[in-house]
């Protein structure tokens, strides 16, 4: 009797259709790296409504209050929207192996294990047990300062955030923006417009620099720059739990 293969989600499909060597090519020169479209228009305006929906939420984050930047952000709790689900688990995935090659190069630990179940398992073991997919929204002059995503030991090296709005359209302004201090040298900056349905992939804390001694880290955090009218909303998916 043959077995019935369940068929992929369109998100899933998406995902795996990315070019993924490309994509590592350019997260390895630059820290960062932007994926063709993942979601309709359709779909990113059902995310971010989401937002007006404090049931999926297990906190809200004023990012003033906390001298963070301004704007404000949602945590999403474990019970995850279908969408959301799909988009993180199908990422880790396509992520492991260029997080594994990372460790590689830095001589670091690679505790990552194959399915994303039981590396969050391994996270709340430690201790790192809350949600940290998150839902921001910002207005205009909204901004948010640079940053790491690292709320404990357990940490994976790669991040994505998805645009749910278009820039131009619903809004101006709000860059995504990296900084990476280089090696012997001053910090260099780069901003990218993220574009609505699409997902940057971007280093959590740092990646590996090709030296002539070797290979080097080299650090980056990332933020927003301000948003000058409108509205932007965007979905972040971070594949390590917060304390």
């Amino acid at each position: 009797m043959s077995q019935t293969t369940r068929p992929a989600s369109p998100v899933v499909d998406s995902i795996a259709q990315c070019d993924w060597a490309a994509l590592t090519d350019e997260l390895g020169e630059y820290g960062s790296a932007l994926t063709d479209r993942l979601l309709t228009a359709a779909e990113c305006r059902e995310i971010a409504a989401l937002y007006h929906e404090p049931g999926h939420f297990r906190t809200t984050v004023d990012m003033a209050r906390h001298r963070f930047g301004s704007g404000q952000y949602r945590y999403f709790t474990h019970d995850l929207p279908k969408v959301v689900r799909e988009l993180r688990e199908a990422f880790y995935p396509q992520l492991l192996p260029i997080a594994r090659d990372w460790a590689a190069k830095l001589g670091r630990p690679a505790p990552w294990p194959d399915t994303l179940q039981e590396w969050v398992a391994m996270c709340h073991e430690a201790g790192q047990s809350k949600s940290a997919q998150i839902l921001l929204r910002y207005g205009p002059g909204d901004w948010n300062a640079l940053h790491r995503d690292v709320f404990g030991e357990m940490v994976f090296p790669l991040q994505v955030v998805i645009g749910l709005d278009a820039p131009g359209v619903d809004f101006t302004g709000g860059e995504f923006l990296m900084t990476e201090q280089r090696p012997r040298a001053q910090s260099r900056g780069s901003s990218t417009t993220l574009l609505q349905g699409h997902g940057l992939v971007f280093t959590t804390r740092d990646r590996p620099v090709a030296t002539k001694r070797g290979w080097a880290k080299g650090p980056m955090r990332h933020g927003v720059s301000t948003v000058r009218s409108g509205h932007r909303h965007t979905l972040g998916l971070v594949f390590h739990d917060a304390a």
